[in-house]
């Protein structure tokens, strides 16, 4: 299983397909369909749905209570209204297409309403977006789908057509149950979590951070079990719970390794239960409703967006996000088919249905990001430069380094022009009464529309490098202009050496060298040799750079960096002019 993860999740992160989808397929390729090579694909995936409940649980630590108060209109208003609008919908869908019965319908279509959280959130933690407006947003939906899983098995238990099963919980009880857990978890977590965290920090063990982080979650998950709730809901409590802790940090990075193996085991153990025989035997059919399922919730999703006020491209976005059914399905349907509400065959072939659903998430992803790539300006709900007056210099990219740019620009009556291709810090910045226009501000067409043709400077502060010949181009189109760039690192600087810009600032240098300095004199240092260490460090960063630009070899000139029995010498002195080289930023 780790080979097949290994070969595959190389494979498709080389072709740009994304991780779960190369764990589906590996599964797929060594499971019992096609090699053989593993056998009870089942006993595996049940296992490794503890690594959904870690994932819900390093969620949680980095929720604050304050924040989740915050999200209760998405949790509780968009959430509640996906799962029932997408709900009935498909459930409709399921009954007039195919002919299931009302109560077979809404077992089975319920439960698709449902998306992937084992698959959508490591998408939105791996590009940063989980902590902005619309991955807060899409967290929020994900969560309420979580809570919902006790209705919906009490609905399919009220619907049952099975005798009752004497060790199950009536559906009223699990309501109570998921409230005197979640209360009980608070408890725990504020009078036994947190003090055995503190006792363990000062004992200074890291193995029983490790142990006390495994403990954390699994026992807060088999205590939902055992009251045949959400495992992975019980996790998440326990990370709000221990979000303000001091040892949030050590906590997650000690559980992360084994959030990403096991979760890794499960999307395997998805791609071994696809079931190949049941697509092959109808192929029409378990394409046709994974499609459909995929096009019922984009536009309903979508829909519902846009009447909380997500407009264009942000509501595509995350219809296209969640449009997939999710790895809770796999539990209903077996839920429905104990109730005999429908055969084992047809959860087979649902089952089906869901992991082709989720093998789509990636391109369907991919299809976004080429749309917004292409669209043209004001194309997310927002303006873009050609509404912009006249003026002095235009700033691309308003984020961080952005902003400190543009506010200093400001601060001297300087009028600028702010471009961004983000819908999200374009919000955040109208907050604080800031302008800022949508549009990509490395095109040539979008930068003549923001006036670049009579700007006195271009500043370039994205995240996004810029490429040579993209910046030749700019350079080339807008002679006039004082052109300076943001840079990532000393590599992104010799792969634009010899281009005709103002300025190239690697992004963390100048913070790097004044906390160098101040750390000098923090040890004893004074303040007039930490300035000529610093001094001589540029000069000598200076002229590594330039060497390496000359030759292409990241190790010219290391005899000129400092480093252990390597010191500056008392008797050296710094370059003159070496602070004001530009190169040496």
């Amino acid at each position: 299983m780790l080979g097949a993860a290994l070969l595959f999740v190389t494979l498709f992160r080389k072709l740009g397909l994304g991780a779960t989808l190369g764990y589906i397929v590996g599964g797929a390729v060594i499971g019992p369909y096609v090699l053989g090579l593993v056998g009870d694909p089942q006993s595996i995936m049940q296992v490794s749905e503890i690594g959904i409940a870690f994932l819900l649980f390093l969620v949680g630590l980095e929720l604050h209570p304050s924040r989740l108060w915050r999200l209760r209109r998405d949790i509780f208003g968009f959430g509640l209204a996906q799962v029932v609008c997408c709900g009935l919908a498909l459930s409709a869908l399921l009954h007039l297409a195919i002919g299931f019965s009302i109560e077979a319908s809404l077992a089975l279509g319920l439960p698709l309403a449902l998306s992937s959280t084992a698959q959508v959130l490591p998408m939105l933690r791996s590009s940063g977006q989980l902590n902005d407006p619309d991955g807060e947003r899409a967290f929020s939906i994900l969560l309420f789908q979580d809570l919902s899983i006790v209705p919906l098995i009490t609905i399919i238990a009220a619907m049952s057509r099975a005798p009752a099963d004497p060790g199950a919980p009536p559906g009223g009880m699990l309501v109570l149950y998921t409230i005197a857990a979640v209360a009980g978890l608070v408890i725990a977590g504020r009078f036994l979590l947190n003090p055995m965290f503190r006792l363990i920090g000062r004992l200074s063990e890291r193995e029983l951070f490790v142990v006390a982080g495994l403990f954390t979650v699994i026992a807060s998950a088999a205590l939902m079990h055992s009251l045949h709730l959400s495992v992975a809901l019980g996790a998440f409590v326990a990370g709000v719970v221990l979000a303000e802790s001091p040892y949030r940090h050590e906590l997650e990075s000690d559980v992360e390794p084994f959030r990403s193996i096991l979760l890794g085991l499960f999307f395997l153990s998805v791609g071994m239960l696809l079931d190949l025989p049941a697509i092959a035997a109808k192929p029409l059919l378990v394409g046709g409703l994974a499609l459909g399922i995929i096009a019922v919730k984009a536009l309903l999703i979508a829909g519902i967006a846009f009447m909380f006020g997500i407009r264009g491209v942000r509501a595509i976005w995350l219809g296209l996000l969640l449009s997939q059914a999710g790895e809770f399905g796999f539990v209903l349907f077996g839920q429905a088919a104990a109730a005999r509400l429908v055969v084992p065959e047809t959860a087979s072939l649902m089952s089906a249905v869901v992991t082709l659903s989720m093998v789509t998430t990636p391109f369907l992803m991919k299809l976004i990001d080429w749309t917004k790539a292409r669209m043209p300006a004001g194309g997310a709900g927002h303006d873009g430069p050609e509404f912009s007056p006249e003026t002095n210099a235009i700033v691309v990219g308003y984020g961080r380094f952005g902003q400190t740019v543009g506010q200093m620009l400001m601060a001297k009556k300087i009028p600028v022009t702010i471009i961004d291709q983000s819908s999200a810090q374009i919000e955040i910045s109208q907050e604080f009464g800031t302008t800022v226009y949508y549009g990509d501000g490395t095109r040539l067409d979008l930068l003549r529309t923001a006036g670049a043709e009579t700007a006195e400077g271009i500043f370039f502060c994205q995240d996004a490098p810029l490429e040579r010949e993209q910046l030749k181009a700019i350079l080339e189109a807008f002679p006039q202009a004082k052109v300076m760039v943001r840079v990532y690192d000393r590599r992104q600087m010799m792969a634009l050496d010899g281009l005709d810009v103002a300025l190239m600032q690697r992004e963390l240098f100048e913070s790097a060298v004044s906390m160098a300095r101040q750390a000098l004199v923090s040890l004893g240092v004074s303040e007039r040799e930490a300035l000529r260490v610093e001094a001589e460090y540029r000069a000598r960063d200076s002229e590594r750079l330039q060497r390496q630009s000359e030759t292409g070899d990241l190790r010219a000139a290391m005899d000129r960096m400092f480093g252990v029995g390597r010191p500056i010498g008392d008797a050296e002195t710094a370059k003159p002019g070496a602070a004001n080289n530009p190169l040496a930023h």
